[in-house]
Parts: C-alpha cells; sequence; structure tokens
C-alpha cells in the first residue's frame, strides 16, 4: 500500500515563508510616512536654529554691517536641506 504524501507539512512551509517575507518586506505604512516628514523636519530645524542663535550671540559680539543671525539662519537651512536631501536619498535606496 502506497501513502500520499502529506501536503499539510508543505502547506505550513509556505505559509511560514510568506509571514517571513511580509515581515521582511513590511509594505508603505501611514506611520512611517510621518516618522519621515519628521525627521526631515527636525534635520532642517535643529541648523536654522542654532544658526539663529549663533547669528543673535555674534551680532552682540562682532557687529559687523551685515547681520550674523540672517546670515547663519540662511546657512543652517542651506545646511540643514543637504542633510535631508542625503536622509532622504539613503532612506530611498534601502528599498
Amino acid at each position: 500500500m502506497t501513502r500520499k504524501p502529506d501536503r499539510s507539512v508543505e502547506k505550513i512551509a509556505r505559509r511560514a515563508e510568506r509571514m517571513k517575507a511580509a515581515r521582511d518586506n513590511p509594505g508603505p505604512s501611514p506611520l512611517r510616512g510621518i516618522g519621515t516628514f519628521g525627521m526631515i523636519g527636525w534635520s532642517i530645524a535643529v541648523p536654522t536654529v542654532g544658526g539663529a542663535l549663533l547669528g543673535l550671540w555674534l551680532d552682540r559680539v562682532a557687529p559687523q554691517d551685515f547681520s550674523w543671525t540672517l546670515a547663519l539662519i540662511l546657512g543652517g537651512v542651506s545646511i540643514g536641506a543637504m542633510i535631508a536631501w542625503a536622509w532622504v536619498n539613503k532612506e530611498g535606496s534601502e528599498k
């Protein structure tokens, strides 16, 4: 008498593979998008505020014909934009 191969083992193995694939590659998530926006916001805000504070201090300590505050705010925004751009490119290449 020949026995038929047990298909339940194959079904369990396929299901386990699907579950592992879903866990390893979680698809897009709204929370992940919010986290990305938060990271981009902080990467721009921190250098901008830091530049503003440093500029205010320099305006008092070393006054010039130009405003240190405005110059360093623009510098902080520029640096923050470069950081955000690099971070978005890194995140995009991981997918």
